[in-house]
């Protein structure tokens, strides 16, 4: 990340194949580069990853970074880093993006682990009505990681006027 862009994707240590494609898919269509934190779960030409990304890859500006430290290292002293979690954020429906955020999405298995989480600028939580209680009981615990990244990088790029 040599310059600005006014939005980022990344996901921190990402284990499941199809899930980073169709987040590949997504970083293509709307023209979002997408960061890799390794370690990650799975080889970047494995072909369930090509396989859900079908022919977009070429239209993904996509970085790997080596851990999470060398991904801080990478980030410009002005941009934010906004967590996104299922637990404890401030309302996606009510946050101000500013340009130049990067929007920070962890594990599919075990979310952000506590030091990313503190090292984030804010958290933001998509609100859902039919969610579960905390013993996991009467609705939905999540949403599935790539569709919670398409929701929250359409209502940023929307709230910026990237498109």
């Amino acid at each position: 990340m040599t310059e600005m862009e006014p939005l980022r994707i990344a996901l921190f240590e990402p284990q499941i194949p199809p899930n980073t494609g169709n987040i590949a898919r997504t970083s293509a269509a709307f023209r979002v580069p997408l960061t890799l934190i390794e370690p990650l779960g799975f080889k970047v030409d494995d072909r369930s990853v090509r396989r859900a990304g079908l022919d977009y890859w070429p239209h993904v500006q996509l970085s790997i970074a080596s851990d999470f430290p060398a991904f801080q290292s990478q980030l410009l002293p002005e941009q934010r880093l906004i967590g996104c979690s299922r637990r404890g954020g401030a309302s996606l429906s009510s946050f101000e993006f500013k340009r130049g955020d990067v929007l920070l999405f962890g594990r599919e298995d075990t979310g952000l682990p506590d030091p990313v989480r503190e090292a984030c600028d804010t958290i933001l939580t998509i609100p859902m009505p039919g969610v579960a209680d905390d013993a996991g009981q009467g609705g939905v615990r999540s949403l599935n990681l790539s569709v919670a990244c398409a929701l929250v990088t359409y209502v940023a790029g929307q709230q910026l006027r990237l498109w």
